[in-house]
């Protein structure tokens, strides 16, 4: 069961601010009632009218993307750069889930169902979020407990739930260290490392909950399989 608002903005037909007003004002019926309480709930199998009219129900996609540098995540851009949405031959009104920063690569997903996109948005234990950094500087066994322990961003505490140095370039003093997270806050692993005193060169993201690039090169994409959706939605229930 969905609210009405929203059943109808997911249809494309208007934005849900609309739907509620359109609601209020009568023109809205299910199952050939008028209905004006925004709370009202409906089902798949409920006929949903707007001005006499049924509405049709966008089919769902869902897509994983390797995002490339220099691409903005999110569903249009004032200032006319290609978005991550612009990669993807849809009609669909799919959105990511959550944002990488203009310069980060990696992992995204992109769907247009709200319900698979607020679990994996959600922040708890079940989806993690691994990143590859490459720092100026080599880290220390220090820094790297004080991330996992837990460092102030934005005037809240966030931890690492596993941070590993992977390379050293002591001729360049660069790094690779791989960081694991929970949370999805903005700029929050580049953040997190300044916190400890170190500017991130280059970011990607290589796994988001059991989704990783597998064969993706920079700018492909597929669809996501029946069996990975089902997935996603196993671990509500978890």
């Amino acid at each position: 069961m969905e609210r009405l608002q929203k059943v109808i903005a997911e249809s494309g037909l208007t934005s849900r601010r609309k739907a509620e007003e359109l609601i209020k004002d009568g023109k809205v019926k299910v199952n050939g009632e008028i209905v004006t309480e925004l709370g009202t709930k409906v089902s798949n199998k409920d006929i949903v009218e707007v001005n006499n009219k049924p509405i049709e129900k966008e089919q769902k996609e869902y897509y994983i993307l390797n995002k490339p540098r220099g691409v903005v995540t999110t569903t249009s851009d004032e200032h006319h750069r290609t978005t991550v949405i612009d990669l993807i031959p849809t009609n669909a009104r799919i959105y990511p889930i959550g944002r990488l920063d203009y310069d980060t690569t990696g992992v995204l997903l992109l769907t247009n169902d709200g319900e698979f996109a607020n679990i994996l948005m959600h922040p708890n234990d079940k989806v993690e979020k691994v990143y590859m950094a490459k720092l100026n500087g080599i880290i220390k066994g220090e820094q790297i407990n004080k991330l996992k322990e837990g460092v102030e961003i934005d005037g809240q505490t966030v931890k690492a739930s596993r941070v590993k140095l992977k390379k050293v370039n002591d001729k360049s003093n660069t790094c690779m260290v791989q960081i694991t997270i929970h949370e999805g806050k903005n700029h929050q692993v580049k953040k997190m490392f300044e916190s400890v005193g170190f500017q991130v060169e280059k970011l990607k993201r290589e796994k988001m909950a059991f989704f990783d690039l597998k064969d993706l090169q920079s700018g492909e994409f597929r669809k996501l399989t029946p069996k990975e959706i089902a997935k996603v939605y196993a671990l509500e229930q978890k």
